[in-house]
């Protein structure tokens, strides 16, 4: 009976520090959740060719607005937190254009980071090669 009691015991020990990093990670990837800005974006090298794009962080999920007019969705996004910075990655898609992968830092209200758009083949007929572009902004008033 002692020892089935001591098994359970170590049993439940053994759960509660399995989910311990599971908890940590979804703390993690909530992090920027609620979280909206206003950022200019261009191609890497260039001056800004979007103003004012919206991005929004909100039940997991990663939202640009300019994106909107070329049919990408809402990706679910990864984050970390270390000291005053949380870094994030989210993929976009579009059934017409392809794939966006973006990276970016959070810290003191300001957004920065970059995309790469990965274009659906055939879409471009002379430069299939993935574009790298920039975004930078701050949070939204």
């Amino acid at each position: 009976m002692l020892r089935t009691r001591h098994t359970l015991i170590a049993h439940a020990l053994f759960a509660t520090l399995m989910l311990l990093p599971v908890t940590q990670v979804a703390a993690q990837a909530l992090a920027l959740d609620g979280k909206v800005f206003v950022a200019d974006i261009g191609y890497k090298g260039k001056d800004a060719h979007d103003r004012g794009d919206i991005i929004t962080f909100k039940d997991g999920k990663f939202h640009s607005a300019t994106c909107d007019q070329y049919g990408y969705n809402k990706g679910d996004y990864k984050a970390a937190t270390q000291g005053d910075a949380t870094t994030f990655d989210v993929e976009t898609q579009s059934e017409k254009y392809g794939r966006l992968q973006w990276k970016g830092t959070v810290r003191a209200g300001q957004i920065d980071g970059t995309f790469i758009m990965f274009p659906k083949p055939g879409f471009f007929d002379r430069n299939p090669a993935p574009v790298e572009h920039w975004f930078k902004g701050q949070t939204k008033s």
